[in-house]
């Protein structure tokens, strides 16, 4: 049996602890507005851009906002927040735009810091047909420099892809190689998106290939830096390469996508809906939805556990 394999069997053996439910949430009108809007629709955690997420021009934030960001977060008792870097970003760019990147994630890491966000969320980018081996060596000494920038609790966290083109992170074995890369940074991590791995052909509607995953993120990664997780349905089938969101129930894995929400090892983490369209968010409704599926499936869980038990 393999070390994540003994983790994995470990954490079945805790008390489930909550999951935080939250969503990706317009800063419009001020950073602090944010929590506001997530306080409204019931959400347990936040994610945020701290720029337009189409744009390099950075968004200078009034001191006043971020220190009611702060007051706020703690009077509505949000837990965990997150930053997203922008769209834009590509560290493994060989022309203008590979600066602009190191440029505007320096930006989204000094907010965070400011704000206290646990975590910067980000795609590392695409090589464009020049290899994994190309991309890491310009990939390395940037991220060197924003991991540098990074303070406080806040951390930055590679996002998987849904395996497009030439982007980098369309598998565990990818973005283990980008942590052994770095060194293993004690501040990078990752972020775990379903749509993502499902589009990458992780079936995480299976149980036992869920299992596998998190095997696979203990023995390569360590599931200590699993730092959060996007929780969103696929509009493509398994396999298909396509970054498409679908809204809870109505995508490729509707109610099956509670073998990934589920599973012992994600339990406490933050796990943010980005939404039908990327940077759209989601409402009260969905997040009914996701804590519906949620809850069926750890329930039936926890039920089989008795039965078996009360059989012996």
């Amino acid at each position: 049996m393999g070390l994540g394999a003994m983790r994995t069997r470990t954490l079945t053996r805790r008390i489930v602890r909550a999951m935080q439910f939250g969503a990706q949430v317009s800063s419009s009108g001020g950073i602090d507005t944010a929590i506001d809007r997530i306080e409204a629709i019931g959400g347990d955690c936040a994610q945020i851009f701290t720029q337009s997420p189409r744009m390099w021009r950075p968004t200078a934030h009034k001191p006043q906002a971020i220190e009611r960001f702060k007051a706020r977060r703690a009077e509505a008792e949000i837990g965990s927040v997150a930053c997203h870097a922008l769209y834009l970003c590509n560290l493994a760019a060989m022309d203008e735009t590979y600066d602009r990147s190191i440029a505007a994630m320096c930006a989204t890491v000094d907010v965070a810091n400011a704000i206290e966000a646990d975590a910067v969320v980000f795609h590392v980018g695409s090589h464009r047909g020049a290899g994994l081996d190309a991309g890491l060596e310009l990939i390395v000494p940037a991220l060197e420099q924003i991991l540098a920038r990074a303070s406080g609790n806040t951390w930055l966290a590679m996002e998987n892809t849904a395996g497009a083109g030439d982007t980098i992170g369309r598998s565990i074995a990818e973005l283990a190689s980008l942590l052994d890369a770095l060194g293993r940074h004690p501040r990078l991590g990752i972020c775990l998106d379903s749509c993502h791995l499902y589009a990458s052909g992780y079936d995480v509607t299976d149980p036992a290939v869920v299992a596998a995953l998190v095997d696979e993120v203990a023995d390569t990664i360590g599931l200590e830096r699993l730092r959060a997780l996007h929780v969103n349905d696929s509009a493509t089938p398994l396999g298909s390469n396509r970054d498409r969101h679908a809204n809870m129930l109505e995508g490729e894995m509707g109610e099956a996508l509670g073998a990934f929400l589920s599973h012992p090892a994600f339990q406490g983490l933050p796990a943010y809906l980005e939404g039908a369209g990327a940077g759209q968010g989601a409402d009260e409704a969905e997040l009914a939805k996701v804590r519906g599926i949620h809850g069926r499936w750890t329930t039936t869980k926890r039920t089989r556990g008795s039965r078996a038990k009360a059989s012996k």
